[in-house]
């Protein structure tokens, strides 16, 4: 039960993060909250180095571009789940978010060339269609209805984004350490967001600067959590595990906001979890048993530290 303890911890985490961010939205842009948690991520990091020089493996690679690309597609996804979970209550943004397994199967066809069986995109597009089922009535004119379609999109651009990443990571899985997926995306996150963040910076009173920094160590320790996970079990056996992220986000919801998920919201979550599964099944089948260990095309835990 190791993997799927280190993956429950890190999906709770996960949660957690989103939840911290929703409740900070109101107050503080996206620049101010990302650049505060990646400045404590970069600390964390630089404190382990000082205590153990080899802390979390080597920081050099000989394969730049793809941590270019990596950290690029990371630092969009970051903004999109920031700026979607403002608009929208958590297990609404989950919903479109779960269509990342769907999305990652479409990059593995066209960007690593893999063989994708006709059941799968049969079953990706049925989970398309559970959050159409979803979505679509949310858009048609009600009040509110702008808000909703600026967060739905604002998280199909995270998870697109969160997709990309995900198929660089395959192309990286062979490097060891866990340095490189959290110094670079650090660096790049006070880089980019530090001028967005001065731009717009609100003073935060003692209390929400802790609430800031919790961003940093929330995500830090959930990409440790669901990269430990992955590490200690394959994808096959922690695969039904992933859609705990839907439950958990209810729960928050109901438990911060005293937001309950409406009936179309339930359906078609109900619709998109058993899309993802079948059409992880219909892929597997499909595959060398060799390919199975090291195959994550379908995994929608945020390995890769959004």
């Amino acid at each position: 039960m190791k993997g799927p303890t280190f993956l429950l911890a890190g999906i709770v985490l996960f949660s957690l993060l989103d939840a911290n961010n929703k409740l900070l939205s109101g107050q503080y842009g996206v620049g101010q909250a990302a650049v505060v948690r990646y400045a404590v991520l970069l600390g964390i990091f630089l404190a382990a180095r000082a205590l153990h020089r080899d802390a979390f493996g080597p920081v050099t690679t000989d394969r730049p571009g793809l941590h270019l690309a990596r950290t690029a597609s990371m630092m969009v996804s970051v903004a999109g789940f920031y700026l979607g979970f403002t608009h929208l209550p958590l297990a609404e943004g989950y919903l479109v978010f779960f269509t990342a397994p769907f999305l990652t199967l479409a990059l593995s066809a066209l960007v690593l060339r893999e063989r994708v069986p006709p059941a799968a995109w049969l079953w990706c597009t049925a989970g398309f269609g559970g959050v159409l089922l979803a979505v679509l009535p949310k858009l048609g004119g009600a009040e509110g209805a702008g808000h909703a379609l600026i967060g739905y999109l604002a998280l199909l651009c995270g998870t697109v984004s969160f997709a990309v990443t995900q198929t660089v990571n395959r192309l990286l899985r062979h490097e060891m350490g866990l340095a490189r997926i959290l110094f670079w995306p650090s660096v790049a996150g006070v880089v980019l967001y530090g001028p967005l963040a001065w731009r717009g910076w609100v003073d935060p009173p003692p209390l929400d600067w802790l609430q800031l920094a919790a961003g940093g160590i929330f995500a830090g320790a959930a990409v440790l959590c669901t990269a430990l996970a992955f590490r200690t079990a394959d994808a096959a056996r922690l695969g039904p595990y992933n859609y705990v992220a839907l439950p958990a986000a209810v729960v928050l919801d109901l438990a911060i906001w005293g937001a309950w998920p409406d009936p179309l919201t339930l359906a078609g979550g109900a619709v998109v979890v058993a899309a993802c599964v079948m059409s992880e099944r219909a892929r597997r089948r499909a595959l060398p048993m060799e390919s199975l260990a090291g195959s994550g095309a379908a995994r929608p835990a945020r390995v890769a530290g959004e």
